[in-house]
């Protein structure tokens, strides 16, 4: 019988290979779809503006996260430093954008994850973690060992490697990516993601291979699957009716969709006239609507 979560099913040498070959991965940055092949273990710096260091901004209970995420004890965030992305509207961009963290060992990375799991955290939530997975890996390898047994929560722009996500492929319990751009020119513009929603594409398939549909236990507390997060922006630059059809198409119309509607100005998007305002009331019903038309009935929606 496999053991839950799915990590826990993971023998200590096959850690050991997928530590291996993580740390061979940074040697010639491809973990993530920038690929920039810069050698980070050596301390260069790639598109993330990070070496191999980790670097943490902060780790508690999180209680604003989607119901089954938070649940009555809190769902356990880690914040890394830095991101592959550069949204110019971040509402985290102090930490994403520039920088704010503190650096951290391997071991003090697993010793955060176990004293959330203390503080009776449902789960370990990875925020922003992509450019840190083979440090992740190695954390979690020895976190298990000492007895964490929560699951991970990996919360993600949705710019993800293949090569990332096949080395978290049974440990990852509850992917949470966001969907952000159904246009590619306007992630480039705005986040300096190319190719962002083919990534996207091929990341959610991945996503939804390995972990399947959002389960929740008899306590409403997630438990496994894939939850997707949309986030609503002006003049529909997020492309909502693109994006939620062909979620409903590829993935499943059973798929949580979390449809966020609070976007505001931050960070430089003052500097972007079509990014500089709130959603209006009729943008965010309009993107209800194509919620609904597309037949979702899982998720969250704001008032």
């Amino acid at each position: 019988m496999k053991k839950y979560p799915s990590y826990l099913n993971i023998s200590v040498e096959e850690f050991e290979k997928r530590i291996k070959d993580a740390e061979q991965i940074l040697q010639s940055c491809r973990i993530c779809p920038h690929q920039c092949g810069v050698n980070r273990i050596a301390g260069e710096k790639g598109l993330c503006r990070s070496t191999a260091q980790v670097m943490v901004s902060s780790y508690n209970a999180h209680f604003g996260e989607e119901p089954p995420i938070s649940g009555i004890g809190g769902s356990g965030t880690i914040f890394f430093t830095n991101c592959t992305l550069r949204c110019v509207f971040c509402q985290n961009y102090p930490i994403s954008q520039l920088g704010n963290g503190n650096p951290v060992s391997i071991s003090q990375l697993s010793k955060m994850m176990l004293d959330l799991q203390k503080r009776g955290c449902h789960n370990i939530n990875l925020v922003t973690p992509t450019h840190f997975v083979p440090q992740i890996i190695a954390a979690l390898g020895q976190a298990s060992k000492d007895g964490l047994s929560i699951p991970i929560v990996y919360n993600t722009s949705g710019y993800e490697s293949l090569t990332a996500l096949k080395l978290l492929e049974g440990i990852v319990d509850i992917y949470m990516p966001d969907a952000k751009y159904a246009d590619n020119m306007l992630a480039r513009k705005y986040s300096g993601a190319k190719n962002y929603f083919d990534v996207l594409k091929d990341a959610l398939r991945e996503m939804y291979r390995q972990i399947g549909d959002f389960k929740v236990d008899k306590n409403g507390v997630a438990i496994s699957g894939l939850l997707v997060r949309h986030l609503v922006l002006p003049h529909n630059l997020a492309g909502t009716d693109q994006i939620l059809p062909w979620i409903a198409q590829n993935i499943s119309n059973k798929t949580y969709i979390s449809l966020m509607a609070q976007y505001f100005p931050t960070f430089r998007a003052a500097d972007y006239p079509q990014l500089s305002r709130p959603i209006t009331r009729k943008e965010y019903q309009e993107a209800k609507s194509v919620l609904k038309q597309c037949g979702f009935e899982n998720g969250w929606l704001q008032q």
